[in-house]
């Protein structure tokens, strides 16, 4: 039978999805960024 504390100990996440969450965390950010510039622009 499966020991899941002793699985996760062992866990290590897999490098390319890190990768990918940096990119779409940094993406995300450029987006919410131009919204609020354009939301302050419109309020002028």
């Amino acid at each position: 039978m499966l020991n899941f504390e002793e699985e996760l100990k062992k866990f290590q996440p897999s490098p390319e999805v890190d990768e990918l969450e940096d990119t779409i965390d940094r993406e995300n950010s450029a987006d919410v960024t131009e919204l609020l510039k354009e939301i302050l622009n419109n309020r002028n």
